[in-house]
């Protein structure tokens, strides 16, 4: 297995797009706004061509499915919907790179015992639905079970966890690795992304349960370091600050990569301040450690590049022209 991901290099997270939503409206009424109501255009063949054109292999397509399922007991996905995601998929697939699908932004898996049994259900519901849907694509399209299932709104969102929320976690990523691998064609095989509380880089990582199944990979988030990289009022300069960088690498390596199990950063990066040199300085170094630890990462892509939000845009999304060359000539660097 570790021979095929190692042809992966680095790549791009589509954000802010098919995983936007507008909960004042039935989103499967309305595609294309739900597409684009967090400011972001339409997803095109010409974004994914820049993409692949700047040395990028791997392009994880983030999507939000609520408001596009029905009720229970099938909760079957909008046709229209889940039409416009292939169709995005296809975008990158057919031009040979590797695709990540997930679901994005969900609030139906929440991590409480109480919701477990449920959540589990939607889960095998949703994931036995988009394994037909892809049945027939290889291995260069990736099933990501979910993205960062956390307790929201709560002390524990993002510290790490708790021992529910790691248990439930554990229970609805079983599931979905055991509705895709119920189903036919290419899914027997299927490479399967797996993440631990919330994608969490420090305490979630520890309590994952990989399933007895050997095409695993681990999915993790880490804006290392926080001040610098992901904290909208923290520093500019990043000082060659590179113990947290290091000591996450290390664990990576010591906990997954160095035992055969691979792992997929699907998000990184860090946020504009006006400070190109110094971010450029800083991907060029996590990058080169990530390599050294067999870690591939994604830059998280959200096409915001004003405002006082995160802004993590890199590549503009009507002219396709990236607008940070000298972060780009690091990734090249290091792709």
């Amino acid at each position: 297995m570790q021979d095929i991901v190692q042809n992966i290099r680095v790549g791009i997270s589509i954000g802010n797009t098919l995983d936007a939503f507008d909960e004042s409206v039935k989103m499967s009424d309305v595609p294309e706004r739900s597409e684009t109501c967090w400011g972001n255009s339409v997803i095109t063949q010409g974004l994914v061509d820049a993409y692949i054109a700047a040395g990028l292999n791997i392009i994880r397509i983030p999507v939000t499915w609520k408001g596009h399922f029905g009720d229970a007991p099938d909760y079957t996905i909008d046709a229209a919907w889940i039409r416009r995601v292939r169709e995005v998929v296809d975008y990158a697939y057919n031009r040979g790179v590797y695709v990540i699908l997930n679901l994005h932004h969900e609030d139906w898996n929440y991590p409480y015992y109480d919701n477990e049994e449920r959540a589990c259900i939607i889960m095998t519901a949703l994931w036995s639905q988009l394994a037909a849907e892809f049945a027939g694509y290889d291995e260069h399209l990736i099933f990501e079970g979910q993205n960062e299932p956390r307790k929201v709104g709560t002390p524990l969102e993002w510290n790490g966890g708790d021992e529910e929320g790691w248990e439930v976690v554990n229970s609805t990523n079983a599931a979905f690795v055991s509705a895709v691998r119920q189903g036919t064609g290419y899914n027997k095989t299927r490479y399967l992304m797996i993440p631990g509380y919330a994608a969490n880089c420090t305490v979630g990582i520890k309590h994952i349960e990989l399933p007895d199944d050997d095409r695993i990979i681990v999915s993790v988030h880490a804006y290392e370091p926080y001040e610098f990289a992901l904290d909208t009022k923290g520093r500019a300069e990043w000082k060659h600050d590179t113990e947290k960088i290091d000591s996450l690498m290390a664990e990576l390596h010591e906990r997954f990569t160095g035992k055969g199990i691979p792992v997929i950063m699907g998000e990184f990066g860090a946020m504009d301040k006006d400070n190109e040199d110094d971010r450029a300085q800083w991907v060029g170094y996590y990058l080169r450690a990530a390599k050294k630890a067999g870690v591939h990462c994604l830059w998280w892509d959200n096409g915001l590049f004003e405002g006082d939000g995160e802004r993590f845009g890199l590549f503009d999304r009507y002219t396709y022209e990236c607008r940070y060359p000298k972060i780009l000539e690091e990734i090249k660097l290091e792709s």
